[in-house]
């Protein structure tokens, strides 16, 4: 079993912090940093969709997306970044998931929220009228109700089936906008706050279900507090007519500043 040597890593990390902060020198780095090998799985918020700098794919993977600059930061002995622009449940449970083995050591994902239909509801709401956007938001929350547990219980289920030894972290996504913030125009507050609530609702049954399988869930609302759409200083994209596919997506910023840190702080 592998799992010592994550836990050998994050302890490696604190004792060099102990020993510098009671002066009794610089610890040298654990051999153990490199022996970490890294799955980075999911959907466009895990592929950095919205934050530039991207591979060239199909999937748009960005240097700056959270699990290419946890890479960059930690030196793992090996980083598979699998994580795909649009990919659902079944994407990952088909295409995904062969990255991983009895070696990994972490993984990471975000998925989900395009089995609710999240770019559907945004597309509603913003070119049709505020009965129609609250109606699919409604949908939306049906679904994650009805059907999105049981696709996640089945992504869950093999990705400890493959990996049966690694650290599970599972990313939800931000709220996305601040309510009576500074936008002037676009949709309604009263719209706003509806797209809010159908993100907490889908958070809330991520978590339950990652929980459930013993995985950590990585709670990105409180990292993007005062950083929504409407806030005077987002990390997440608003409408792009000049880029539709960057909507509604992390910035660069929203990466390093929103996502990052959560990931940090799960190990």
């Amino acid at each position: 079993m592998k799992m010592s040597r994550l836990v050998a890593f994050s302890s490696s990390l604190l004792l060099g912090a102990a020993l510098a902060l009671t002066g009794a020198g610089i610890a040298n780095a654990d051999s153990s940093a490199a022996a970490v090998d890294y799955v980075a799985l999911g959907d466009s918020y895990s592929s950095g969709v919205g934050a530039g700098g991207y591979d060239g794919s199909s999937c748009k993977r960005s240097s700056r997306a959270y699990p290419a600059l946890w890479a960059a930061a930690n030196s793992p002995s090996s980083f598979d970044f699998a994580a795909c622009s649009g990919a659902r449940t079944g994407d990952v449970t088909s295409s995904q998931l062969g990255r991983l083995n009895a070696s990994t050591d972490l993984v990471s994902i975000s998925i989900g929220g395009n089995d609710a239909g999240f770019a559907d509801v945004m597309t509603t709401c913003v070119l049709q009228s505020e009965a129609t956007c609250l109606n699919r938001v409604a949908t939306a929350r049906a679904y994650v109700d009805s059907t999105l547990p049981g696709r996640l219980d089945s992504v869950y289920t093999a990705i400890r089936s493959k990996a049966s030894s690694a650290q599970v972290v599972v990313l939800g996504y931000p709220r996305f906008y601040q309510l009576g913030g500074g936008c002037i125009a676009g949709l309604s507050e009263k719209e706003r706050s509806a797209i809010n609530g159908a993100s907490d609702h889908l958070n809330t049954a991520t978590a339950k279900r990652a929980a459930d399988h013993g995985f950590t869930f990585g709670d990105v609302r409180t990292t993007f507090a005062g950083h929504e759409i409407c806030s005077g200083n987002a990390w997440l994209h608003s409408v792009n007519w000049l880029n539709i596919g960057e909507s509604y997506h992390p910035t660069a910023a929203g990466q390093s500043g929103g996502y990052l840190p959560v990931l940090n702080s799960a190990l």
